[in-house]
């Protein structure tokens, strides 16, 4: 009886081990799995989202979702449309420059209330360039071409008079790779984000910024209005089909929102991974406290804001001036309405 005893628990043992891990793998089959493109996902403007995935908030969505990070957020909008990945974490004006070709980018959910992007000269040119208009035939570095710095530049350069094709447009990154190539002269000026330009500022105090729209009056000063920056973004023909996918991000950003606004930088800075905070932690969370600001406190698209990016583009580009987009079609307000009217956010 003993044996017979014995061989019973033995071989409850083995069922239980048996279906551990298949009680695991019906969890992560349950979960709906989603692709995020970033483009540069140590900059701050592209925190919220790199956070949610710290703080869980996707899994607590029912999302698995796997962030890949590239060099710009014109890589990121090709790796959607190539089929690659399934979200851009990346500026909404893409959706708008977008349309004049008649492909559809639709943005969820916003988190970004203005750009963050600032037009920073070399330490090794300050004493040449003074203004933009120095900026005709030099070099000058964005994220990738094609990407929304690039498009900041071409905008700044017809605002003032120089002819974006007498520039050289230079892909560096937004990182390291960019503050390294500004402190070797490798390039002249380029169009930078936080934390780089913050680091860059540490180095060299007298540093010389030429156009910055790192807080709300200074994005005033430059377009006019909020000027709506990073944004969880799709085709139209995704958003359309996974409901239940848009919702969940939708609801994940929000609460991430909610809780960057309820926590200090320092308690933000030690969720995020440590390489992107880097070794000068001091620098990164001087950075973080000037960027936190600009980060949405509802999720919701700015009407004044979107038109402010058509304006812009129409200004800057030939073929939106002229497609008569209806820049309404480019975002939607509705998974957000949703979330905080069913569930509540904790978005302020």
């Amino acid at each position: 009886m003993k044996m017979v005893i014995q061989k019973l628990a033995a071989a409850l043992i083995a069922l239980a081990m048996i279906a551990a891990p298949n009680v695991g793998l019906t969890s992560a089959w349950a979960q709906s799995k989603v692709t995020i493109a970033v483009g540069g996902g140590a900059c701050l403007c592209y925190l919220p989202t790199v956070l949610a995935k710290q703080l869980g908030e996707y899994e607590k969505e029912g999302l698995a979702v796997d962030i890949v990070d590239l060099k710009g957020g014109s890589d990121a909008l090709k790796a959607v449309l190539g089929g690659s990945a399934d979200v851009v974490s990346g500026y909404f004006d893409h959706c708008v420059n977008l349309a004049a070709r008649h492909q559809e980018l639709v943005s969820f959910v916003v988190y970004d209330r203005y750009p963050g992007e600032a037009l920073v000269v070399s330490p090794k040119h300050t004493g040449e360039i003074k203004s933009i208009k120095d900026l005709a035939g030099k070099k000058v570095g964005v994220s990738a071409p094609g990407s929304s710095t690039d498009f900041f530049l071409k905008y700044l350069l017809k605002r003032n008079g120089v002819d974006p094709t007498s520039v050289a447009v230079i892909g560096v990154g937004l990182g390291g790779t960019a503050v390294a190539a500004m402190e070797q002269g490798q390039i002249d000026a380029a169009v930078m984000l936080d934390p780089s330009v913050t680091v860059l500022q540490g180095n060299h105090p007298d540093l010389r910024i030429l156009s910055d729209t790192r807080t709300g009056k200074d994005t005033l000063d430059v377009f006019g209005g909020e000027y709506p920056g990073g944004a969880l973004y799709s085709t139209a023909a995704w958003v359309a089909g996974h409901d239940k996918e848009a919702q969940a991000l939708t609801q994940a950003i929000l609460n991430t929102l909610g809780w960057i606004h309820s926590h200090s930088a320092e308690e933000i800075m030690a969720k995020m991974p440590p390489e992107m905070v880097g070794k000068n932690k001091e620098l990164y969370l001087a950075a973080l406290k000037n960027t936190l600001p600009m980060y949405s406190q509802t999720g919701k698209m700015d009407p004044k804001g979107a038109n402010a990016v058509l304006a812009v583009f129409s200004l800057s580009s030939p073929d939106v001036a002229k497609a008569n987009i209806d820049v309404t079609k480019t975002y939607t307000d509705k998974f957000v309405d949703r979330a905080r009217k069913t569930t509540g956010s904790n978005a302020k």
